[in-house]
C-alpha cells in the first residue's frame, strides 16, 4: 500500500466517524426531528451536486431510469465501502438493499438512530431521483428500515403508469420482500479502469463529500453558535477517540509537537490540501500554514464558523496525542495558520 493510500484511508476513517458522531450528537441533544432535518438537507445537497455527474461517470445514463437509479446506488456506495445489493426485476422495477452492518451507523451507533432519521435519507435522495431525471412517474418504495429492527434498508425504484404527486414519490410497503441477491446479475466496475488505488481515493472523496455537506447545512439549520456546540463538539470528541487508530493507519509514532505536526500534515495532504511547516520557531512550538481550503472549495457563501467547527476535529486529535499541548487554528491571508504550543496553566493559590 502506498503512502497516499494510507492517508486516504485514515482520512476516510476520521471523516466517517465525524459524520456519524455529529448526527448522533444532534439526535441526543436536539432530538430526532432536528437530526432528521439535518440528514434530509445533507442528502438533498449531495444528490443535487453528485447524482447526474455520477450517472455519467459510471456509464449508466442510457439505462431505464429505475434500473439506472438502483445501479447507481449499488456502484457508488460500493466505492464508498458500503455493503449494498442490487436486484433487478424489470426495466421499470429494480431493488436496492443496504445490508447490515450499515456503513453510516457503524457499530453500536445503530442503537441511537430513529426511523425518522432513516426516512430523511430516503426523502433527501431516493425520492428526488425522478425529479432530477425529469421523470414524474419514477418513485421509490421502501420495504424495510434497519432502525426499526428489520434486516437492512431496502426498497425498489418503480416507474408507474401515471405521474406521481410529491407525497407519492416515497411510499412504504412493509409486507414486501426483496428477492435474493445474485452477484452475477449485478453491475461491476471494470478492474482496468478502477484499480485499488482509484477505489481508495474515491472512498476518500465519498467521505469528504459528506463533511462538505454536514458543516454548512448544520450552520444554516441551527445557526453558527449551536452548530459550533453540536457539530464542533462532536468533532472534538471524535478526534480524541479516533486519533490513535488513524495515526496507526499512517504508521506514525512520534511524540510532542513534532509528532503531531507530522500527523496533521499527512492527514491534510491526504485531503489534497496545500500545507507546509513554517520555518523557524522553538522546538516545542511550531506553525503550519495551509493555502486555500480544498475541502470547502466552491461552496459560496461559506460562513466563517465553518472553519472553527472543522478545526475542533484536530484540537480533539491533539488532546489525545498530548494533553499538555494546545492547538490554535485561525484564518490567514489566502488560507489558515495552525500552531502547536505548550499549554499554560495558572497555579492554584495555596490552600
Amino acid at each position: 500500500m502506498t503512502t497516499g493510500q494510507q492517508g486516504w484511508r485514515a482520512l476516510s476513517r476520521l471523516y466517517h466517524a465525524f459524520l456519524t458522531g455529529s448526527l448522533l450528537r444532534v439526535a441526543s441533544r436536539r432530538g430526532s426531528a432536528d437530526a432528521a432535518e439535518l440528514l434530509f438537507r445533507i442528502f438533498r445537497r449531495q444528490h443535487l451536486a453528485t447524482f447526474l455527474p455520477g450517472l455519467d461517470k459510471l456509464g449508466l445514463t442510457g439505462l431505464p431510469h429505475a434500473v439506472a437509479c438502483a445501479q447507481y446506488h449499488y456502484l457508488s456506495n460500493q466505492i464508498g465501502g458500503v455493503r449494498v445489493e442490487y436486484m433487478p426485476e424489470s426495466d421499470r422495477k429494480a431493488w436496492v438493499r443496504y445490508a447490515p452492518p450499515r456503513w453510516i451507523w457503524e457499530g453500536t451507533a445503530i442503537c441511537g438512530v430513529t426511523g425518522d432519521m432513516s426516512r430523511a435519507v430516503l426523502r433527501g435522495w431516493h425520492a428526488h431521483n425522478g425529479v432530477t431525471l425529469k421523470n414524474p412517474r419514477l418513485g421509490f418504495v421502501c420495504t424495510k428500515q434497519t432502525p426499526d429492527g428489520q434486516d437492512g434498508l431496502e426498497g425498489y425504484y418503480c416507474e408507474y403508469d401515471h405521474d406521481l404527486a410529491p407525497d407519492e414519490r416515497l411510499r412504504f410497503s412493509r409486507g414486501e420482500e426483496a428477492p435474493p441477491f445474485d452477484p452475477d446479475k449485478a453491475p461491476k466496475l471494470p478492474a482496468s479502469t478502477w484499480p485499488q488505488e482509484r477505489l481508495d481515493k474515491a472512498a476518500r472523496n465519498y467521505t469528504m463529500e459528506y463533511i462538505r455537506s454536514l458543516i454548512p447545512e448544520a450552520t444554516d439549520l441551527f445557526g453558527p453558535l449551536d452548530a459550533q456546540w453540536l457539530i464542533g463538539g462532536a468533532a472534538r470528541l471524535v478526534g480524541m477517540h479516533f486519533y490513535d487508530e488513524c495515526r496507526n493507519m499512517l504508521g506514525l509514532s512520534g511524540a510532542g509537537a513534532e509528532g503531531f505536526a507530522e500527523f496533521f500534515l499527512r492527514m491534510a495532504r491526504a485531503g489534497d490540501e496545500d500545507v507546509a511547516r513554517a520555518p523557524g520557531g522553538p522546538r516545542d512550538a511550531l506553525t503550519i500554514v495551509q493555502n486555500g481550503w480544498r475541502l470547502m472549495r466552491g461552496i459560496d457563501p461559506l460562513h466563517p464558523q465553518t472553519f472553527d467547527v472543522w478545526n475542533e476535529l484536530w484540537a480533539g486529535c491533539l488532546a489525545a496525542h498530548d494533553r499538555f499541548l494546545r492547538w490554535n487554528g485561525h484564518c490567514a491571508a489566502g488560507g489558515f495558520a495552525f500552531s502547536v504550543t505548550p499549554r499554560s496553566f495558572n497555579a492554584l493559590p495555596p490552600a
